[in-house]
């Protein structure tokens, strides 16, 4: 039986970008106090940006307005890689760490990929 979506939170793009918001929350508070208003409060705004993306391109009503959405979305899950990027190069986060959250990165990016894709679609049928 396949579970109908009422709602954005049944996504699963939303469901494993919320996991990547998690994860960066968990990472950014390792990071030094002098970050806290630079690079680890930039990190948590775009990985919630992903999540808040999917969630208003889900309400939209045409199929143009969610491709929009859902593509903001992705822009802000390539800069959250660059962002990782960045906070492994200078030391804020370990490599597995790094790995780790560059993993969750892809899946949500791949999702969010086929929302924007099945979108395309409709809004061309």
């Amino acid at each position: 039986m396949v579970a109908t979506i009422q709602n954005f939170t049944d996504l699963g793009a939303w469901k494993e970008g919320h996991k990547l918001v998690l994860m960066t929350y968990a990472l950014t508070k390792k990071f030094p106090q002098y970050e806290n208003y630079g690079l680890a409060d930039q990190m948590r705004r775009c990985a919630v940006s992903i999540t808040s993306n999917i969630a208003e391109g889900f309400s939209r009503q045409s199929y143009k307005e969610k491709v929009q959405f859902y593509s903001m979305a992705q822009g802000s899950v390539t800069e959250l890689q660059n962002q990782l990027m960045v906070a492994r190069d200078v030391k804020y986060i370990h490599e597995e760490e790094f790995e780790g959250a560059g993993v969750q990165s892809l899946t949500v990016h791949k999702i969010v990929s086929g929302l924007i894709r099945s979108s395309k679609l409709r809004l061309n049928s």
